[in-house]
């Protein structure tokens, strides 16, 4: 049997998203796609997760599109396969989960644009990023509204069109990345701020996440309903009564 392309696992309320073709840098495949399509559906059904990490197992996070598979796809194949990719992309966008990317190694290309569709992004020092598709002739295939509302203009149209590989400090004063740490602390600073955020409930992440990009769609005026529903929500009735208990007097 050939082992899947990508994996899911959850260790209470964390799951983890894993890229499992280390021998290729855990670049984009059409396997890749099916898999991460099925672990998106699984943990978008899945109530008991808060939070997501989305990892490559091996030496980079993500190099970005299979190469290889390119010349055997005709341009109607092409953006079909892109279409797919950019559905994944916002699917991982649109969980109810917050989700982490943890970059290690490369994050190029479709990689690049996995790692930004994520909430929160985590990268060892040694990291690298970058956009190399002009340099084949191309422009990146999805991604690029995000990319713009991440990284900001300027920043979005350096990497698109010099193709230059950032590190990870340039990436994070670009807003690439959310934090960087010392090589060989990955899974662990992943873990911590995965369980760090998983503290809240998840109705009020969930909600928050929502608001963001009803935000950014120009959608504006969502955060007092999600507000009013939420207040009223059990678990937050009891945080907030056991917050009025802690600062009684005694």
């Amino acid at each position: 049997m050939t082992a899947p392309a990508a994996t899911l696992t959850r260790d209470g309320v964390v799951a983890r998203v894993t890229l499992e073709r280390p021998e290729a840098r855990n670049a984009l495949s059409r396997a890749m796609a099916d898999a991460l399509e099925d672990a998106l559906a699984r943990v978008a059904a899945d109530d008991e997760a808060r939070v997501v990490v989305v990892a490559g197992r091996g030496r980079s996070f993500c190099a970005g599109a299979d190469i290889a598979e390119m010349p055997t796809l005709s341009p109607e194949q092409a953006e079909t396969l892109a279409g797919r990719w950019q559905a994944i992309m916002d699917g991982f966008a649109a969980l109810p989960q917050v989700t982490i990317a943890a970059v290690q190694g490369h994050a190029l290309g479709g990689g690049l644009m996995l790692a930004i569709a994520q909430d929160l992004r985590v990268a060892e020092a040694s990291a690298r990023f970058g956009l190399p598709e002009v340099t084949l002739g191309f422009n990146p295939g999805y991604g690029i509204a995000r990319l713009l509302d991440v990284a900001g203009g300027a920043h979005a149209r350096d990497l698109m069109l010099t193709a230059r590989p950032v590190d990870a400090a340039e990436a994070h004063r670009m807003g690439l990345v959310t934090r960087v740490v010392p090589d060989g602390a990955l899974d662990a600073a992943a873990l911590t701020l995965a369980h760090e955020v998983a503290r809240s409930p998840r109705g009020g992440l969930a909600a928050t996440k929502a608001i963001t990009a009803a935000l950014r769609a120009g959608r504006a005026g969502t955060e007092p309903r999600a507000y009013g529903a939420l207040r009223a929500a059990p678990e937050a009735q009891a945080r907030i009564a056991a917050f009025l208990a802690r600062r009684r007097p005694s």
